[in-house]
């Protein structure tokens, strides 16, 4: 018996066109249901990063996320070049629970290691720890606020 067609792919982010539905999620994430400003959302980090994608069979996306890489992850590593920054995590409210999340980690670890880094570091939201653990990260450091959420640093070897 076919399965059918997998619930949706990842893949990195490949022309304007991917990008621009890579922001459209963000937006709706971040700005739309956790009112972060939208001035903070966009930075100068994005015209650098590499951005991954996951798309349902009908093409819509369902979720993003960057590494950060060399000079533009040291601010948020500690200065390690071997270290990638993962970040900008967001999966539609209508994905959530298929697994989205994981695959687009996986994705830029993925991406990372095809880049020659070591480890990932990221920045979590508090409440978000529990999925990054299971995934295989470790939390260090304070809790810190970032766009008035608590977040966490997490680190992981690759």
């Amino acid at each position: 018996m076919n399965p059918g067609p997998a619930p949706y792919s990842t893949r990195r982010a490949l022309d304007e066109s991917d990008l621009a539905a890579c922001f459209q999620v963000r937006k709706d994430v971040f700005v739309g249901e956790q009112r972060v400003p939208e001035e903070i959302e966009y930075d100068a980090y994005d015209a650098s990063a590499v951005h991954v994608i996951a798309v349902a069979p009908d093409g819509s996306a369902l979720g993003t996320g960057r590494l950060l890489h060399g000079e533009a992850a040291a601010g948020k590593t500690g200065g390690d070049g071997t270290v990638g920054s993962l970040g900008r995590l967001a999966v539609t409210r209508a994905a959530r629970g298929l697994g989205v999340g994981a695959a687009l980690v996986r994705a830029m670890e993925a991406e990372a290691r095809a880049l020659g880094l070591a480890a990932v570091d990221l920045h979590a939201q508090t409440h978000a720890l529990g999925f990054y653990e299971r995934l295989g990260y470790t939390a260090y450091g304070p809790e810190f606020p970032d766009a008035g959420i608590p977040h966490r640093a997490m680190r992981r070897a690759l």
